[in-house]
């Protein structure tokens, strides 16, 4: 195993980038921020990590406390990562970097759904929903998802209610995120049969506008 890194820098930035600065290590506390997951559903949400790759950063955020490892009783009887109380303190640092980089964010073609959701809590806007109350069922990829709007507040997380005022249906989380950021139309993805709809349109509109993308960053000034 590679020994581990170290700034040697009193500064508690640089002792932040030395708990989670190493490649991955950020990306795994996103992918258990909406909670335990096994090693392979962290392999499905880093896909482009090696295995050996991600036990190593597994080893190190478990051995810096940012989350721990877990049995679950039979007859499930696997094991799961979560993070520490202390772990889950950095949800603001990630959606701080999220909006920054978001204004130079480069055209990709694949989104993860976790990172989607997590896009979701750190785009969202209170001051355009002022005034607004819905619950709405969002299901990406055959995970489900609830999004509760409660004048201002937004939560969303993984599980399903039975008392939405609208449900979205998403076989990719592409094909949400074309919808949400990109500005395609809602009835094109509806028309191409990349999204489902039911319930109340006009809360689904509603929440479309709720998620404003930055400014972009202008392009350098040529010398």
């Amino acid at each position: 195993m590679a020994p581990r890194r170290d700034y040697f820098d009193g500064c508690a930035a640089a002792h932040a980038l030395d708990l989670v600065g190493e490649r991955w290590a950020l990306l795994v506390v996103r992918e258990l921020m909406l909670g335990p997951k096994r090693f392979t559903d962290l392999r499905t949400g880093l896909p482009h990590a090696s295995p050996n790759v991600l036990s190593q950063r597994l080893r190190e955020l478990e051995d810096a406390g940012v989350l721990r490892r877990r049995r679950l009783p039979p007859p499930a009887a696997s094991a799961v990562y979560e993070l520490t109380d202390w772990g889950y303190e950095l949800e603001p640092v990630l959606q701080t970097l999220g909006r920054w980089a978001s204004r130079s964010l480069p055209e990709a073609d694949h989104i993860g759904v976790d990172s989607l959701v997590m896009s979701m809590r750190t785009m969202y806007s209170a001051a355009e929903a002022a005034g607004f109350s819905a619950v709405v069922q969002i299901v990406l990829a055959d995970q489900p998802f609830v999004a509760t709007l409660d004048d201002g507040e937004f939560t969303i997380v993984r599980g399903e209610t039975h008392g939405a005022d609208a449900t979205i249906v998403s076989p990719t989380p592409e094909a949400w995120a074309a919808v949400l950021y990109t500005g395609r139309p809602l009835d094109a993805a509806v028309d191409d049969g990349m999204l489902t709809v039911s319930g109340d349109r006009a809360a689904v509109d509603r929440l479309l506008t709720l998620f404003p993308m930055p400014e972009p960053l202008a392009e350098p000034v040529a010398s």
